[in-house]
């Protein structure tokens, strides 16, 4: 599929946002990143709403985590909903809010990884370890949260005979940008793309960094879904449609202008936003398969772009879901121990 940007446009101004779905989720456990702001503190709203046994917002910043903490409390009435404190910008953070999770919880539901970054510095900045940092935050240790709590998800399954849903937040802007088959195809890929030496990723704008870590947000659902197979687990991506966002906060200059318009005269709300997550977490009247590794959006499925789903599309794929597992299996050996006892090879 193809969207052109007549087609965002249309799509943005000339379709109606249905409600949010609702679901009593009395004792099931819902995890959302990044919830103190935006369309991840809407739908922990929305969630916060349907009874849930436990609603754990994961946030960076203690402060900004309990102010969206007491203002869902007193907005939605739940007295289930705690804070949680997750820096996707730090591995060690992920690794120690995995263990956190495990230690207090046995089970997991439902997980929103909405938690995002948008760079708008035209240079490529990069973290301490050396990634650079949209990617890191955006698609290595958002990866890496889901592998690591994959476990606890089909654990759940099946003590509660249920499908929980893992969730992954991307974008329509994955449909305006591919990957030179030279790059995909070297010894690997995310250090040729996104290591200190790139020269490659120094010299691409900013905007196509975003675009770039919402196309790898999708092929890695894509993966997870075919190596979970059949199993218990749901695993999709959703776009919640251009909303107003803090996410480009540090835009300047004539981009500043553009983003200003587009909130002006486009842009839904972060409730409208939110809407898409929460019923790409419970969702779905029918069969459920049609929710396996899917690309969500207006609250359907729908077919990603072309150079995902056509030509080279599912070799790029394999070779992606490769490169990133050697990466991730260095930052925690966990990583090779989830690979060979949940997913299939």
């Amino acid at each position: 599929m193809k969207l052109t940007f007549f087609d965002f446009i249309k799509g943005q101004l000339g379709e109606k946002v249905p409600p949010a779905p609702t679901k009593d989720l009395k004792g099931q456990t819902v995890v959302v990143t990044g919830a103190n702001i935006g369309i991840g503190f809407e739908a922990a709203k929305h969630f916060a709403r349907m009874n849930p046994g436990k609603l754990i917002i994961a946030c960076r910043s203690k402060a900004r985590g309990e102010e969206a903490l007491l203002s869902i409390r007193a907005d939605t009435g739940c007295t289930t909903a705690e804070l949680r404190l997750l820096d996707l910008s730090n591995f060690a953070s992920v690794k120690s809010f995995v263990q956190m999770f495990e230690d207090n919880n046995d089970r997991l539901d439902i997980l929103v990884e909405n938690a995002a970054i948008y760079m708008a510095k035209a240079a490529a900045e990069f973290t301490e370890d050396g990634w650079e940092t949209s990617v890191y935050v955006n698609n290595l240790a958002t990866s890496l949260l889901a592998l690591l709590l994959l476990p606890r998800m089909i654990d759940t399954a099946k003590k509660f005979n249920i499908n929980p849903r893992l969730v992954v937040v991307g974008s329509e802007v994955h449909y305006w940008t591919k990957f030179a088959e030279k790059d995909v195809f070297s010894e690997n890929f995310f250090r040729t793309y996104a290591y200190k030496d790139s020269k490659l990723l120094r010299g691409r704008l900013d905007k196509l960094r975003y675009y770039d870590t919402k196309l790898l947000n999708i092929f890695f659902t894509r993966s997870l879904a075919e190596k979970l197979g059949k199993g218990p687990v749901i695993v999709n991506t959703v776009n919640p449609g251009f909303c107003l966002s803090n996410l480009r906060r540090d835009a300047d200059g004539l981009q500043a202008i553009l983003f200003w318009v587009f909130d002006t005269f486009l842009a839904r709300t972060a409730e409208q936003g939110s809407r898409q997550l929460v019923w790409a977490a419970i969702g779905q009247n029918g069969d459920l398969d049609e929710l396996r590794g899917a690309y969500i959006s207006s609250m359907e499925v729908m077919e990603p772009s072309d150079y995902i789903v056509a030509g080279n599309g599912k070799a790029v794929q394999d070779k992606l879901w490769d490169d990133l597992l050697a990466e991730l299996s260095q930052v925690d050996a966990k990583v090779t121990d989830v690979v060979r006892d949940y997913l299939s090879q």
